[in-house]
Order: structure tokens, then C-alpha cells, then sequence
């Protein structure tokens, strides 16, 4: 009976503009798409260092109606180490599938080639609070660590983020991953462009 109910309430959801714009930023970081039926449905998996609860907290306010149960805690062994991280997911729904159809080639989550028309100033807020970090006050400025993506994918960012919002970017190799760091001169643009969607938990990010 339960799970007739779960059915019927999938059906009336829809993403909001919002969610939408959202979903690209995790999607971006560190939010991932799972698909159980060879990618008729998805369902976005959200899990994060139990340090940021507020944050998947605001998180999963933010879809709770998609969501069948609140966040978790879940404990992992790293190098014989308890790890806390803290998270939910949502329900598997065909309203994910053109997200998972742009960020995912086969199980490898890549940069959409139509990531200009997607990112929004709300996803690139997303993308730094799960990636992002103040550099340094001698710096002054802002980095965004790329995860497991390539140069060339990092490349049409560089691109999008000049064109789309006058932000200048270099791309750096850390041992072996990719981050993005703003110019100086870009700094202030990037912070003004996104701090209106930062949380006030996040705002130390900022500098």
C-alpha cells in the first residue's frame, strides 16, 4: 500500500527552476546520479563530510518532496579510519534522465558540451560550496577543486565563465587533479555574481 502511495506522489512532482538550477551545481560537485533500469530514471545521491550537516540539511530542504526518507549519517572505514559522512537521495524519477543523459558518459560523470546554456550564477554558488575555497588573503581570490574531470572539459568552463559572466579563469595542476583558480582580477565579479545564493554557513568560504 505504502509503495502505491509513494507512486502516486511521484507523479505529481516537478522540478522547480530552482531544483533545476541546483542539481547542475551538485552535479558539478560533488552530487552524483544513480540509475537502476539502464537510465530510464535517475536518482540524485547527495552525501557530503558530516562537518557540512547544515549545509545537506539546507540541501534537502530544498527537496525533501523528493525524498523518501531525511538525511543520514553512514559511517566508512578509510585506511582503518571512521569516516562520518552525512546525506540522502531522492526518489528515482524520469524528470533526472536529461541530467543524467548531459553529465554522464557511460558510469563517468563529465562537463556537458552545453554547459553555457546550464550554469546559472545560483549553480556556479553550488558548485563552490561543495568544491570551492578562499585561496589565501595574500592571494585574494578563489579556487574550485575539478574532481576527476579533464583539461578539455575544464577548457569550456574557462570558456563559459568568460562569455557568460566576464569572469576570468586559469586552470592548475594539483599532483594529480585539475582546479580552477579565478583570476585576481575576476575575484570581486565571482563573489558579487555568487553570494547572494551562499548559505551564512558557507560565507567563510568567501574570505
Amino acid at each position: 500500500m505504502r509503495s502505491k502511495i509513494i507512486e502516486t506522489h511521484k507523479k505529481t512532482l516537478s522540478l522547480s527552476q530552482t531544483q533545476r538550477e541546483i542539481i547542475i551545481g551538485l552535479l558539478l560537485g560533488d552530487g552524483h546520479l544513480e540509475t537502476q533500469n539502464n537510465g530510464q530514471t535517475y536518482r540524485l545521491k547527495i552525501e557530503h563530510s558530516v562537518k557540512q550537516k547544515v549545509y545537506t540539511d539546507w540541501l534537502y530542504m530544498i527537496f525533501s518532496e523528493w525524498c523518501n526518507q531525511p538525511p543520514k549519517a553512514r559511517i566508512k572505514k578509510s585506511f582503518n579510519k571512521d569516516i562520518v559522512s552525512y546525506g540522502f537521495t531522492t526518489y528515482s524519477s524520469s524528470a533526472l534522465r536529461f541530467y543524467g543523459q548531459q553529465f554522464y558518459l557511460g558510469k563517468k560523470k563529465v562537463i556537458p558540451k552545453i554547459i553555457k546554456k546550464l550554469l546559472s550564477p545560483q549553480s556556479l554558488a553550488i558548485w563552490f560550496m561543495d568544491d570551492g575555497s578562499w585561496k589565501s588573503d595574500h592571494h585574494k581570490t578563489y579556487i574550485i577543486h575539478a574532481l576527476g574531470y579533464k583539461k578539455p572539459e575544464l577548457a569550456l568552463i574557462k570558456k563559459t565563465l568568460k562569455e557568460k559572466f566576464g569572469i576570468n579563469i586559469n586552470i592548475h595542476k594539483q599532483y594529480d587533479k585539475w582546479r580552477i583558480y579565478i583570476m585576481s582580477d575576476s575575484s570581486e565579479k565571482f563573489k558579487m555574481l555568487i553570494k547572494s545564493y551562499v548559505i551564512p554557513e558557507m560565507f567563510y568560504k568567501l574570505g
